[in-house]
């Protein structure tokens, strides 16, 4: 087994120990105002756990990733409870970027039901990449999502 090999699959333990500890408190499988990493093997299961997803596909060596990573933190932390965020590093990911088409970074999707509804591509300002949320989210009828 090769160390990227070794380090999804360490990965993908501590995910899993996560999610059953949210569980059994009966929370939401989410990091609390933070994006969590996935990974190749966790990418699925992220979104079948969860209604509305946001993904940051990016790499450590990306500029404009690095400029719209603490604008994404900012985001998730308003809206904790609305939407799942997560990030995954397409250098150490290439099944689920290859699978989605991602050719420049950063890209960000967002999946509702687990299936992609939008997205964006390159360092945007805060507002747009609100813009491509908000429609997503609940409908204020008490409905968590339209």
């Amino acid at each position: 087994m090769s160390s990227d090999e070794e380090v999804q699959r360490i990965n993908q333990k501590k995910y899993e120990e996560m999610l059953g500890r949210q569980k059994a408190k009966g929370e939401k499988p989410t990091a609390a105002g933070k994006p969590i990493d996935v990974s190749d093997a966790s990418f699925r299961d992220v979104l079948s756990r969860n209604p509305l997803v946001v993904v940051d596909f990016w790499a450590p060596w990306c500029g404009p990733c690095r400029m719209v990573s603490p604008v994404l933190e900012e985001i998730a932390s308003e809206m904790t409870g609305k939407a799942t965020f997560v990030k995954v590093n397409v250098d150490d990911n290439p099944v689920t970027s290859q699978q989605f088409g991602i050719q420049s970074i950063p890209t960000i999707m967002i999946f509702k039901d687990g299936e992609p509804v939008d997205g964006l591509v390159g360092a945007a300002p805060k507002q747009m990449i609100e813009a491509r949320i908000k429609p997503h989210l609940g409908s204020g009828d008490g409905s968590p999502y339209r």
